[in-house]
């Protein structure tokens, strides 16, 4: 996909990543590290980090706002469902773009995710390359085809 630099984000696009996979983090960090577009990734291990990221509590207080969540679904202690539901519920948070980004290719998870309003739902190459290419091509559309509202700095 060739850039229209007119299009492209000129501030970062800041990125929640909910992943407990070190290796699955790794390439996702590496595929957005390769893009020419400005980006800022935050990482947490479980559902419950999750949750108090997004509505700064503990010692997440100072967090940044993202404008776009990359989800895992099967995670520790809140599993991705749940944080889904809790987001999309929350009125204040219900609007932040959500895309489940998961090994699990079940159908049942699709209409789940969906239903409770995912913005998208992507099943994980297993494949480094196609992973990495996956990555990439969520950053690329995020970052300069898709207009996000302006989140707070806070």
């Amino acid at each position: 996909m060739k850039l229209d630099p007119l299009q492209v984000r000129l501030d970062p696009l800041r990125i929640l990543l909910v992943e407990d996979d070190p290796g699955d983090v790794l390439i996702t960090r590496e595929a957005l590290e390769a893009s020419p577009l400005p980006h800022e990734l935050e990482v947490v291990g479980n559902g419950e980090e999750a949750i108090a990221y997004l509505r700064k509590t503990g010692d997440y207080r100072n967090a940044t706002s993202p404008d776009l969540v990359l989800l895992d679904l099967n995670l520790p202690r809140v599993d991705g469902r749940q944080v889904l539901a809790e987001v999309k519920a929350d009125l204040v948070l219900r609007s932040l773009p959500i895309i489940v980004l998961t090994t699990s290719d079940a159908e049942s998870d699709v209409a789940r995710t969906y239903a409770l309003h995912a913005n998208a739902y992507i099943t994980k190459p297993v494949d480094f390359v196609k992973f990495h290419e996956v990555v990439r091509s969520i950053d690329d559309f995020f970052a300069s085809v898709v207009r996000l509202p302006n989140r707070s700095q806070n």
